[in-house]
């Protein structure tokens, strides 16, 4: 198992008789991390060896919303046929108890000369259980064919007929509630918050930064959007314990302040390393696949249409860690309004950076003196030339 790792060579695994192992196969190569948060915001976490599994059943209408859509549409169909058949085997035994069933009580129901009246069943045009079984659909769905109803002789077919009325009332209020859930949950929401597919590290005031880009396709805002990030790696305490995915919060900074953002337009939000930044040591010799280093950046807000709260989430590896990279502008005048394109969204361009640990430029600041400045940008401004509807002309003279 240490050899599949590659923290130990291979031939001291297997035996130390084997003396002709090739030079070039003695390590194997260490495979990337693996993801605990996935660029979709899926979370790569697997629950194993759950021995109560009997709370998911006190909370079954989440247990229902968390299924999947064909779990969910099984269980929507099972629980009205169910309650059919159910209560179907109901009106059948009330008729069968009354003796509505019976052919030679059915031969009687014509009252005879000189008798003084007719039989009268709990339910009318009951001969099987197929129709009893269609009685049931048409009292639990408010149908109401006409041809079978439920007449005063039995005291029981009325309390029947009650609870049925109830029991699908019950059955449809949580089906389809669970079924509107599923529909409007709030990652659905999620899909419209995009964020750049590589984060940088640059130079910002002169100091080193962690930035990324997000931004909202919609042009219904996230109300009270807010955003954190967090380094989840690999540590080890004094005491020696071992915590394979300690979460550290990182301070973070935007253009407004706070972790409160305005996304009217996208936003470059930005961290700066200093001593108090888990990424205080990072330099550019760490940023590859080998590094036990993943970024973890979460947006909440409230919807503006519909008022759930939804939450985007995405991680950075190491490898996707661009240094001396800055992203483009995206955001031009254009018209008398700002426009916004978003084929360069996840565009960097390089930029002067020194190659160095943010706790090297901090002790050294000469280092700066070695960096040339790149001219600051200015927001694209486009013009737009009208042609003249008239021409001035001199008068012949």
């Amino acid at each position: 198992m240490l050899s599949r790792k590659g923290i130990i060579p291979e031939e001291y695994v297997l035996t130390r008789l084997a003396e002709d192992v090739p030079e070039h196969a003695r390590y194997r190569a260490r495979e990337r991390r693996a993801r605990f948060v996935g660029k979709n915001g899926a979370c790569n976490v697997a629950h194993k060896n759950i021995r109560e599994q009997g709370r998911f059943l006190q909370d079954v209408f989440t247990t229902l919303v968390d299924l999947k859509w064909p779990h969910t549409l099984l269980i929507f169909t099972m629980s009205f046929l169910c309650s059919w058949l159910l209560f179907g085997m109901v009106w059948w035994l009330i008729a069968f108890a009354h003796g509505d069933l019976d052919h030679s009580t059915r031969g009687q129901r014509e009252p005879a000369e000189g008798s003084a009246a007719a039989f009268v069943p709990c339910v009318t045009s009951i001969h099987s259980f197929t129709s009893a079984f269609l009685f049931s659909i048409e009292v639990q769905v408010t149908i109401g064919f006409g041809g079978r109803m439920v007449t005063e002789e039995c005291p029981a077919a009325i309390l029947v007929l009650i609870v049925q009325n109830i029991v699908g009332l019950v059955i449809n209020a949580i089906m389809l509630g669970c079924i509107f859930m599923k529909t409007s949950q709030a990652h659905r929401r999620a899909e419209t918050l995009i964020f750049s597919k590589h984060a940088v590290i640059a130079l910002r005031e002169g100091r080193l930064c962690f930035m990324l880009r997000v931004g909202d396709l919609r042009k219904s805002m996230i109300i009270s959007a807010t955003i954190r990030m967090q380094v989840v790696k690999k540590t080890a305490s004094l005491e020696g314990e071992v915590v394979p995915l300690n979460q550290i919060d990182i301070q973070m900074e935007n253009p407004v302040g706070g972790n409160s953002i305005f996304l009217v337009s996208p936003l470059i939000i930005y961290h700066v390393i200093d001593k108090n930044s888990p990424l205080y040591d990072i330099s550019p010799m760490n940023l590859h696949h080998h590094e036990d280093l993943e970024i973890i950046v979460i947006l909440e807000g409230v919807v503006e249409t519909t008022g759930i709260t939804t939450q985007a989430r995405t991680s950075y590896l190491a490898d996707e860690i661009l240094w001396g990279q800055r992203f483009v502008p995206i955001v031009a005048e254009e018209d008398g309004r700002y426009s916004v394109d978003y084929s360069k969204f996840g565009n960097t361009v390089k930029v002067p950076t020194p190659s160095c640990t943010a706790r090297q430029l901090e002790e050294d600041r000469s280092i700066m003196d070695t960096i040339p400045l790149s001219p600051k940008g200015t927001m694209r401004k486009r013009s737009v030339k009208l042609k003249p509807k008239f021409t001035i002309s001199e008068e012949p003279s």
